[in-house]
């Protein structure tokens, strides 16, 4: 039986890479997987989809896939969204309509919540109709698991703008709540 997953999990705690092991690990077995992600999302190019660590692989955008007959659709084993974050509410439904009515596991990666602890759109309708949901743990700079995505410039953490900035490392740090609270980015010496 089909399911719909959510793993979800604050920035850096390898969620575009296990996004990419998963397909491998679809491939490694002889079945056949299809990487998507949204259109939001073209830090590193526009079909491409690539983890901090160097892993890297095409990619197709979720809008087409809502373009695909359901007979192209059935032809893949699993279908695989990273930064599912950035989907719509519509686009995340005709995910579930793939497992539901097609038969088609869909394995989904991304955020959780925003720089300021807001659910994005995307995040927030899988939690509310995943089959399975799990996080992907990471870790504070103090070592407690981080929950929180900062923001932060060089005058420190960002408290107000754009749900959207795109970023890496150089803008956005995984903190636990209590640094995030605290605004803290790192120890002070």
């Amino acid at each position: 039986m089909a399911k719909l997953y959510f793993y979800y999990g604050a920035m850096n705690s390898s969620k575009t890479a296990n996004a990419l092991m998963t397909h491998f690990n679809y491939q490694e077995v002889g079945q056949k997987a299809l990487l998507c992600k949204t259109e939001t999302d073209k830090r590193d190019g526009e079909r491409v989809i690539r983890s901090r660590i160097g892993l890297e692989m095409g990619c197709v955008f979720l809008s087409e896939l809502m373009q695909m007959s359901e007979k192209e659709i059935k032809s893949y084993d699993c279908i695989i969204v990273d930064e599912v974050q950035f989907a719509t509410r519509e686009q995340i439904d005709f995910l579930s309509d793939i497992v539901d009515f097609m038969e088609v596991p869909v394995v989904c990666y991304g955020l959780r919540t925003d720089f300021q602890n807001k659910l994005f759109s995307g995040s927030e309708r899988l939690i509310a109709i995943a089959d399975c949901i799990q996080e992907i743990k990471t870790v504070c700079w103090c070592g407690r698991k981080a929950t929180c995505n900062a923001r932060f410039n060089d005058n420190g953490i960002v408290r107000d703008g754009e749900q959207v900035v795109l970023g890496a490392n150089d803008s956005y740090v995984a903190l636990c709540r209590k640094h995030f609270k605290l605004g803290m980015i790192r120890p002070v010496n």
